[in-house]
């Protein structure tokens, strides 16, 4: 298997019988071409509604090559983002769909839509979509029951019980499975300070064949690679990503 960054949080996955593109925004490697022209089945996944983990774009690939199968989050067609006949299959946290080729099941978030558990060719693949340890900056000050106001959300927001949540839907993944052959995981340094707690947290509960960081392109790729230090730690392979189109063999 090969896996190929695009941006942000979209990331091509190519094996033996099939390609994945997950969470697609832009492309200024202009990586995804090849992949639709590639004649192996192609399937397509949005973890949820937002701009830059959902971009209609991907609907019009399709007037390229009809044999396409794409997997969406519920919350897209919840906010009108795209209308019902335009996935092949809708899911919401818990649901699950298989084609014999892939299986796929839809896994919780701490912001919106879900995350996906993937399993194909006899590797289980992990993409989080938006699910993090989001606040865990306020954390140092935060006291149980009681808010903090963030200027950066412009709200009032509860970091403990935030943490609670993410640290609740860590467990219900464990339930489905204790690995990953892959990981792709958001490493995002507009968090501020613990900007890693997330993906250290993450990666404690889990065996990790491959951990690649995503959600980076705010803070650089610099700032990503900071995990790594925290990965070697627990003997977690990192992919030190450099550039957009950049691949790796798994």
């Amino acid at each position: 298997m090969t896996l190929t960054y695009i941006f942000h949080s979209g990331f091509v996955l190519e094996t033996e019988k099939s390609i994945l593109i997950f969470d697609y925004w832009l492309d200024p490697g202009n990586v995804v071409p090849q992949f639709l022209q590639n004649e192996k089945p192609l399937y397509v996944f949005a973890s949820h509604f937002h701009e830059d983990h959902f971009n209609r774009e991907i609907l019009e690939w399709k007037k390229q090559r009809e044999d396409i199968t794409y997997i969406l989050s519920k919350d897209i067609y919840k906010h009108r983002r795209a209308s019902k006949n335009d996935a092949d299959v809708w899911l919401a946290k818990g649901g699950t769909w298989t084609d014999g080729t892939i299986e796929i099941r839809a896994s919780g978030s701490t912001d919106i839509g879900v995350s996906w558990i993937i399993e194909t060719e006899g590797k289980r693949i992990f993409h989080a979509g938006d699910l993090n340890n989001w606040y865990a900056k306020f954390l140092p000050d935060a006291v149980p029951g009681q808010t903090i106001y963030s200027k950066e959300f412009d709200e009032d927001i509860d970091p403990i019980a935030h943490e609670k949540q993410y640290l609740g839907e860590l467990k219900d993944i464990r339930k489905i499975t204790d690995r990953f052959d892959v990981a792709m995981f958001p490493i995002d340094s507009r968090i501020g300070n613990g900007y890693t707690l997330g993906g250290r947290q993450f990666i404690e509960r889990f065996k990790i064949g491959l951990f690649a960081p995503m959600h980076f392109v705010a803070g650089s790729f610099e700032s990503a690679w900071r995990f790594k230090e925290f990965a070697d730690e627990k003997n977690v392979p990192f992919w030190k990503i450099s550039r957009e189109g950049e691949s790796i063999k798994i």
